[in-house]
């Protein structure tokens, strides 16, 4: 997966992102025996992926020059774990590395 060339593009990524936590979360709730053992980390990865959304729609949000999201630990544990560790990678990536203007 590329990184986006807009800031409009890696906003969408992030909020696909919050979307897809949501929808793994939901999928939890048909599957209690794997609840119990992604529930706490997908609820703190829902909660570090929601700040920086939230931090990109209020303005607040910084680009990272090199420094992965707060997130990453999470990914690089449980990603095995994570169907979309993919987008959650691309979007640490453009942090880092900014957009694909290139």
């Amino acid at each position: 997966m590329k990184r986006p060339k807009t800031v409009d593009e890696y906003v969408d990524l992030v909020h696909q992102a919050v979307y897809e936590i949501d929808e793994f979360r939901t999928g939890l709730d048909y599957e209690p025996e794997n609840a119990e053992m992604y529930g706490p980390f997908i609820e703190h990865l829902d909660s570090l992926v929601r700040k920086v959304y939230d931090d990109m729609v209020s303005g607040r949000y910084e680009w990272g020059f090199g420094e992965d999201l707060p997130f990453m630990p999470l990914v690089v544990k449980y990603g095995r774990f994570i169907p979309f560790q993919r987008l959650l990678m691309t979007i640490n990536e453009t942090h880092k590395n900014g957009l694909d203007v290139g």
